[in-house]
């Protein structure tokens, strides 16, 4: 477990919110408040170019958040040793529930992971019903037990009892030393095509609903309509065709929503795929965002593969203020049938 059991959060948060009236769970309309939750390692990165890919994460998310009026929590602080590497959010994630009761969802988000399209938001009213969403397919986690078949990376989290639950369910894999291997090997034994290497956050998630299905997967959303999660090989070099054809707006593979560098490591000294490529690419997605954020401004980037801009219109009267004025100024096309 990850802390001190907690029986009553539903009755006590409840109760909060009632007695502050001026921090409510949901804002105009049916849109929750919303926490972005994200961080790094508490040390220097151990490749020096790291720290400044790191910079440019979090920037990403904060534009992202400053346009869509969601709150953003950065950390860099290792809230339970035991838990490190992929599972250091569980603890961090527990902390912030019970310490932000005026939060609905906490939107985690890892560091190597970029907003692509500025002007998407998600669709809110579709997960009423449930309480975590992943960007995923049923049948590749139910029916084929993949170990990809959703992706942690980037997913939502009800501020509620049942979570609470679900992270004490999810964590005891989580523990560095022998659990962690031992748990490794039952995971790479019961999920299809899963390396051999110690128990990670996103395949004991799997086995989870897996082999609980009945107590979890009802309040679990398998989103894949749109790109919570992009994986940055199928995406970064379709850029320009983006650009061409499509606009801000879509958030799925024609304009997604997040592009996500997995294997990629920048802050490593270790990488899946070769270090030079990686931090081209990453690039590229921060310099796509990057415009859709310095057009409300008249700048762009001179290209996707350089942080050098150019000024393409006359200074106007301001930025733009919403969501949808983002991708008014950004594409006047977008209320165009598309």
């Amino acid at each position: 477990m990850l802390g001190p059991k907690i029986n009553n959060w539903d009755l006590n948060r409840a109760k909060w919110l009632r007695h502050n009236p001026g921090f409510p769970n949901f804002f105009s309309g049916s849109k929750p408040r919303v926490l972005l939750v994200t961080g790094s390692s508490p040390k220097p990165c151990a490749n020096p170019v790291g720290d400044h890919y790191q910079v440019k994460a979090i920037k990403n998310k904060i534009d992202y958040c400053r346009i869509h009026g969601i709150d953003i929590f950065y950390n860099n602080a290792l809230l339970d040793a035991e838990m490190a590497g992929f599972w250091a959010k569980l603890p961090l994630l527990r902390t912030l529930l019970l310490s932000h009761p005026e939060v609905e969802f906490i939107w985690w988000m890892d560091s190597d992971a970029f907003f692509t399209d500025m002007a998407f938001e998600p669709p809110w009213d579709r997960y009423k019903p449930y309480n975590l969403v992943f960007h995923g397919w049923d049948h590749l986690v139910y029916k084929d037990k993949n170990w990809v078949g959703l992706n942690t990376g980037s997913f939502f989290l009800r501020n509620c009892q049942w979570s609470l639950d679900l992270l004490d369910a999810w964590a005891p894999m989580g523990p560095d030393g022998p659990i962690r291997d031992e748990a490794g090997k039952l995971l790479t034994g019961f999920l299809k095509g899963r390396p051999v290497f110690h128990a990670d956050d996103q395949s004991a998630m799997v086995y989870l609903l897996v082999t609980q299905e009945d107590t979890w997967s009802d309040k679990v959303y398998l989103e894949n309509s749109y790109c919570l999660h992009g994986f940055w090989e199928s995406l970064v070099d379709r850029y320009e065709e983006m650009l061409e054809n499509y606009h801000p707006g879509l958030g799925d593979d024609r304009w997604p929503l997040v592009t996500h560098f997995v294997g990629c490591k920048p802050c490593g000294n270790f990488s899946d795929f070769p270090v030079e490529r990686c931090l081209a690419k990453i690039d590229r997605a921060f310099n796509f965002a990057d415009n859709q954020v310095l057009q409300m401004y008249g700048f762009v980037h001179k290209s996707l593969n350089t942080s050098s801009v150019k000024r393409v219109r006359e200074e106007s009267a301001g930025p733009a203020s919403a969501p949808d004025e983002v991708s008014r100024v950004l594409y006047p096309s977008l209320n165009d049938t598309n």
